[in-house]
């Protein structure tokens, strides 16, 4: 008989990649939502890369909320927690997601450990390791950032917070449950339905013009695909429990996306932005601009990641990041032309 894995946030992005892979591979899939209005939504979206047939099942729960938790979890063998708000703080309020973030993890983690899941993996964020920038070194998996810098925004210092909140609740239970975490850098590649939010976003205003100048700005590129492959690997590897793993690919600048862009698509490409802003002007304008005062920290920086352990203990290779962008823009050009 095939295991059964849960997925939280099936209509996410990461979410919904890993369903499709767990079918492709013969599992039975669980996902839940807070509606179960979502279902159709999910498999149809599912239906891109397989066939979303009877073993996948939708269950309603939130994370905000006991209710539906307990049912969710009775007999699963796994969970992949992906879930987890992207947006809901005010404006300016940079610990506005923790909570949701947090309690919704534990959860997870409660209503798994009760259920006598096997192994729990969460969805975490490279920058729960990044160290700050002021400091010249490589952070790897060893390290935690501090939620108080500045470099931060309100999801990420959700992610680490909520990260380090599962890893107190795992200590406490002295075995009980397995938990492992997979922490990606800017996540794109195909997507599976026309709802998009955070990285993909960036991609498709590249491909309407916008921003008009780039700004020196640079991301950890994970591919979605090689994302989902990688949270199946740690799911059920010896090797990888109680283990955090950073999954990221090659390092761009967004003048080395949009060249991307143009190289691979020709002229679909036609609006993608050449011209770049430098960092000294960027700076300057700054006070003047309140999404730039968003990126501040960041402008002409590059932080360096250790993705050795990754490589070695799960085998580990990413895509191309050229690849990955290019395949992202072209499934936004393919919902763009079937709405």
């Amino acid at each position: 008989m095939s295991e059964t894995v849960l997925v939280t946030g099936g209509t996410g992005y990461v979410g919904g990649w890993c369903i499709a892979e767990l079918l492709k591979r013969g599992y039975r899939v669980r996902t839940t939502v807070r509606s179960l209005g979502k279902e159709s939504q999910i498999r149809a979206a599912v239906a891109r890369e397989v066939e979303a047939d009877a073993n996948l099942t939708v269950h309603a729960a939130d994370l905000l909320n006991d209710t539906g938790w307990d049912d969710a979890m009775a007999g699963c063998d796994y969970v992949l927690h992906v879930a987890s708000p992207l947006t809901g703080a005010a404006s300016g309020d940079r610990y506005g997601l923790v909570a949701p973030a947090r309690d919704g993890t534990l959860r997870v983690l409660k209503a798994a450990t009760k259920a006598g899941v096997k192994r729990v993996v969460m969805t975490s964020a490279a920058a729960t390791a990044r160290q700050p920038l002021s400091r010249d070194v490589v952070s790897d998996e060893t390290m935690w950032a501090d939620p108080d810098d500045p470099q931060f925004d309100a999801y990420r210092v959700s992610k680490i917070l909520a990260e380090k909140a599962a890893w107190e609740f795992v200590t406490a239970q002295d075995g009980a449950i397995e938990f492992t975490t997979i922490m990606p850098g800017a996540i794109f590649g195909p997507i599976l339905s026309a709802e998009t939010t955070g990285s993909v976003d960036i991609i498709g205003g590249l491909l309407k013009g916008q921003p008009k100048v780039l700004p020196k700005l640079g991301f950890w590129i994970t591919d979605v695909r090689d994302l989902a492959d990688i949270h199946i690997r740690a799911m059920t590897s010896p090797q990888a429990k109680n283990e955090r793993f950073i999954a990221t690919g090659d390092f761009l600048w967004m003048g080395d996306i949009a060249a991307a862009l143009r190289h691979g698509l020709g002229r679909q490409a036609t609006n993608v932005p050449t011209k770049s802003l430098p960092v000294l002007l960027t700076k300057l304008l700054i006070p003047f601009n309140s999404q730039l005062r968003t990126i501040a920290p960041l402008v002409g920086r590059r932080f360096r990641l250790s993705t050795d352990k990754i490589r070695k203990v799960l085998g580990y290779t990413p895509r191309p990041a050229a690849d990955t962008i290019i395949d992202c823009a072209r499934s936004l050009l393919d919902v763009r032309a079937a709405a």
